[in-house]
Formats: structure tokens, C-alpha cells, sequence
């Protein structure tokens, strides 16, 4: 990855959070976990996590219909070039992690 696709990542990081933080009606604790970024930095995926677990898929369906209006808030907020396209995804890996963590 190169030093600008680094730099967008972790500015898309800061502004996801920000944004989740701004937007969400405090029934879920969402946590922004990771941010991917293609190697073109044309598209980036934010992927999060949800507490309690049983409001994921709501909180899913609720980011994908405001990625627009992310997109929005991102170019008003940095001074990335080209704006991805963006896509939110519930963080599996991280989920796995605190499971294996929970049992052990």
C-alpha cells in the first residue's frame, strides 16, 4: 500500500467514526473497526461492530442507505482528491476474535 492510500485509509478511518458517531440514534454501539482501501483508492470498505449483536443487520441496512450521505460528509471534511466509493460491512473477523477471547 502506498503512503497516499495509507493516508486516505486513516483519514476515511477518522471521518467513518466521527460520521457513525454523529449520525446513530445511540440504540447500538457501533464501533468503526477497519477501513480497506483498494490499491487505485477508488473504493473503500469500513467495516464495523455492533453492540448488542442483534441490531447488526439493522445497523447495516441503516449505513449502506446513508453511504451517499457519507460520501457527502467526507468530501466536506478532508481534502481527499478523489472520493471513493464507499461500502459498510460487519466486521467477521473482529466478531471471531472476541468470541475465541470470550471462551478461552
Amino acid at each position: 500500500m502506498t503512503f497516499h492510500n495509507e493516508k486516505v485509509k486513516e483519514e476515511i478511518h477518522r471521518l467513518a467514526s466521527e460520521y457513525v458517531s454523529h449520525e446513530s440514534n445511540r440504540d447500538a454501539l457501533i464501533t468503526v473497526t477497519h477501513t480497506l482501501v483498494s490499491d487505485d483508492a477508488k473504493y473503500a470498505t469500513i467495516l464495523f461492530t455492533t453492540l448488542p449483536e442483534k441490531k447488526e443487520d439493522a445497523v447495516l441496512d441503516f449505513l449502506k442507505r446513508k453511504r451517499k450521505e457519507f460520501k457527502q460528509y467526507v468530501m466536506k471534511h478532508s481534502k481527499i482528491g478523489r472520493v471513493p466509493f464507499f461500502d459498510f460491512e460487519i466486521d467477521k473477523g473482529q466478531k471471531s476474535a472476541n468470541e475465541i477471547y470470550t471462551v478461552s
